[in-house]
């Protein structure tokens, strides 16, 4: 299936690793131009090293801290100078501690909110304009399961990614009519160095082996095993695309089934 992203410029945030690089790899094998963004410089270039060797593409990478609105300004404004206006937003971001609620400080709640939903806003405030411009664009916000089903012990990710949800939602009916649309995709347990951090949590609360923690996940999941990040790389890729042109506000889960919800 061809979904006409060739010659489209896709902005990745936190596409080091995990699952924003798994998203970085599909849009560039489909043939996007694209920004990466990351924290950590080195790791960062690593990755956009072994994409660009690879890529059909142009790919750009910018270090930055997206909690800092200044920052975001600077990825897309290096983002356009090297590659173009951006027609494709991937907003993500790592999670934050897991925890109870009265393990988390305000300091905390206040990154959280920084980091998880101020990011994305300030992304989409600096792209969107020139999306209404050439009336064409589609945003993905990156999410979680926990969205629909609450994961105990995540309250921030909880709480924070939730409101993502909310935002994304009122602004696809917002911006429908320009060309662009806006989609979350709800990551389940996948592959990747988060999850591996929260088995080894859980592991110590329970006094079992990280593995055995894992395991207790793969049991709740029909599928009986974790998401492996292309698996969720693809569904981004498609909702990104020409194809999904009439896709819109919605939340997608990658899960292998573990929501139990009838919608």
């Amino acid at each position: 299936m061809d979904l006409g992203l060739t010659g489209r410029v896709a902005l990745v945030a936190a596409s080091s690793k995990g699952l924003g690089r798994a998203v970085a790899e599909e849009l560039a094998a489909e043939g996007c131009d694209l920004v990466m963004c990351a924290r950590g410089a080195d790791a960062l270039e690593a990755a956009a090293k072994e994409i660009r060797d690879g890529a059909r593409g142009r790919v750009h990478a910018v270090a930055a801290d997206l909690t800092d609105p200044r920052e975001v300004e600077r990825v897309v404004d290096e983002g356009r100078q090297a590659v173009g206006e951006i027609d494709v937003l991937v907003t993500n971001t790592g999670g934050p501690p897991a925890g109870p609620f009265e393990s988390h400080s305000p300091d905390a709640w206040d990154l959280a909110v920084r980091q998880n939903l101020g990011s994305v806003l300030n992304l989409v405030r600096a792209v969107l304009p020139g999306m209404r411009e050439r009336k064409w664009g589609r945003i993905v916000n990156v999410t979680s399961i926990a969205v629909k089903q609450p994961v105990d012990g995540l309250i921030l990710s909880n709480s924070v990614r939730a409101a993502v949800t909310g935002f994304a939602r009122t602004l696809a009916n917002e911006v429908a009519e320009a060309g662009i649309t806006v989609n979350n995709v709800m990551p389940g347990y996948t592959r990747t160095e988060r999850v591996e951090q929260l088995a080894r949590r859980n592991a110590e609360l329970k006094g079992i082996t990280a593995e055995e923690a894992a395991q207790g996940w793969v049991r709740e999941i029909p599928m009986r095993r974790l998401g492996e990040p292309r698996e969720f790389a693809a569904m981004v890729a498609f909702l990104c695309s020409e194809r999904a042109s009439y896709v819109t506000g919605q939340s997608v889960a990658v899960d292998g089934g573990w929501i139990r919800s009838v919608l």
